[in-house]
């Protein structure tokens, strides 16, 4: 039986390397693709991914990334983790270039990724009975918030997109996941919507017991991907269990409340 193999967006940090790990752990070849070179040849050291440096946001690169998949074997799954968030601002005072950038990141990539990708998933699924295309969104996809909306809008048009796809791919043997993630402890992607503030991106936790973490979406993601062929996860969402919805978090210790 031919291995099967992965390409992994956004796969230098957060939940896109640790998507990398636990598909390696459970025996896929994986093609990590991002920006940085430096940290995705210390993942191929760790792990033996290939490392693949692109921009998904250059229409050059994605061709030059797909020719190389293609050269080098099957991709029996896409895995688009890359996006991103760029301020807090509400909508009257946002910056249109933050807004822009949230949507090349999040919606143009990967749909540019998908064009470029799809030939290889459909051959793939010729020869190996099925492949995937799962898409790792947010819980900011299904509901807004103040200071939010143009991670919001984005983030809703990438899930439009799987959405859209799992219905034009209807019939044949592709699977298209979504996996929408509440409160994830990962420091970069906050300390990178916030300019660079560190306090203020340890703010954004504090208080709260036990967020998610970029392996526990990871796990999910390889579940998704090594369930058997038939069985499509439409959408996961998952949160920590002290978020039991967008806007409201607890902080502080979780425990039961006395009777009485």
């Amino acid at each position: 039986m031919t291995t099967r193999r992965a390409v992994v967006t956004g796969a230098s940090s957060g939940i896109g390397e640790a998507a990398v790990r636990a598909l390696r752990a459970t025996g896929w070849d994986v093609v990590a693709v991002a920006r940085r070179a430096d940290r995705l040849a210390r993942l191929e050291a760790s792990t033996g991914a290939v490392a693949y440096a692109a921009d998904l946001t250059d229409a050059a690169d994605v061709e030059a990334l797909a020719e190389f998949a293609r050269q080098s074997g099957p991709v029996h799954a896409v895995v688009n983790v890359a996006g991103g968030a760029r301020g807090t601002d509400h909508v009257a005072d946002a910056r249109s270039e933050d807004w822009q950038w949230m949507f090349d990141v999040n919606v143009l990539s990967a749909q540019r990724l998908v064009a470029a990708l799809l030939p290889q998933l459909r051959a793939a699924a010729t020869d190996g009975g099925h492949a995937d295309l799962l898409f790792v969104t947010s819980t900011a996809a299904q509901t807004a918030y103040a200071g939010g909306g143009g991670y919001n809008a984005a983030k809703a048009g990438e899930a439009m997109l799987a959405h859209a796809l799992r219905l034009e791919l209807n019939g044949e043997p592709i699977r298209v996941v979504e996996i929408a993630p509440g409160m994830v402890h990962t420091p970069e992607f906050t300390l990178n919507r916030l300019g660079g503030d560190s306090t203020a991106a340890e703010k954004v936790y504090e208080g709260v017991e036990a967020p998610l973490t970029a392996d526990d979406v990871a796990d999910v993601i390889a579940y998704a991907l090594n369930a058997p062929g038939h069985v499509n996860l439409d959408l996961v969402t998952m949160r920590p269990v002290a978020q039991s919805a967008q806007h409201l978090l607890a902080r502080g210790p979780l425990r039961p409340r006395t009777a009485g």
